[in-house]
């Protein structure tokens, strides 16, 4: 039985808060925020590196855009300056350039915005080179080989939906695996939601703890009943 809009609930064990949501028949929930899942003894704690860092995305494209550009503007004017120690005329691009840094005035509309440009794609390669990327895999502790090995967050996604199925009165879960936070939303079409929301939380807590990560995600639990009609 659910009590009293806006009083608590009894809560699984390690929770924050547990709060239910009286609403209509068709769309009546629960839901749990619960504190991050701990590593029960045994199930490989302490045999692991629990402070390896997020995987570094190799940025090819990026790296290779940006050094065929400067491969070739160098190219360029190495040749250049070549001809021109040859006693030969230097290009039409280099002496246009060189008119228009003598006549054109700082404020000019058309050179701040290739500053403003410029500046911008600056920003970005800066922030490609100190970010690591590659949100999408999880980092998982290291085992004696000390082999680093990741996990993709969809897979995790998926391996928790098929636990959240498991459970007696889901009819249907998803489950969005982020960063730092497991969200999971059910329907269950029997059963007392508040019951099917502490099996929820007991069965996705573990399989969060079985995906051996560096820094197991806080879960989120909601469970509503199927709309009618």
């Amino acid at each position: 039985m659910s009590e009293p809009e806006g009083k608590g609930t009894e809560s699984a064990p390690g929770a924050v808060r547990a709060d239910v949501i009286e609403l209509d028949q068709s769309s009546s929930a629960a839901r749990y925020e619960s504190r991050r899942p701990t590593l029960e003894h045994g199930a490989g704690a302490g045999d692991g590196d629990t402070k390896a860092g997020r995987f570094w995305a190799w940025r090819r494209i990026p790296a290779a855009v940006v050094a065929a550009i400067l491969l070739g503007a160098a190219a360029l004017l190495l040749y250049d300056v070549a001809a021109v120690r040859a006693e030969h005329p230097a290009m039409y691009w280099r002496r246009w350039l060189a008119d228009q840094l003598a006549t054109v005035p700082l404020d000019d509309t058309w050179l701040l915005v290739g500053s403003g440009v410029a500046g911008l794609v600056g920003l970005w390669l800066i922030v490609l080179a100190l970010t690591p990327g590659l949100r999408q895999v999880l980092p998982m502790r290291r085992g004696p080989s000390r082999v680093r090995a990741g996990l993709d967050r969809e897979a995790a996604a998926l391996m928790l939906r098929d636990r959240a199925l498991e459970v007696s009165g889901v009819q249907s879960a998803r489950v969005r695996v982020r960063r730092s936070k497991v969200r999971a939303r059910a329907l269950s079409h029997f059963r007392d939601l508040d019951d099917v929301r502490a099996d929820l939380d007991t069965a996705l807590g573990a399989g969060i703890g079985e995906l051996g990560l560096v820094k197991p995600p806080a879960l989120s639990v909601h469970v509503r009943r199927p709309k009618k009609g």
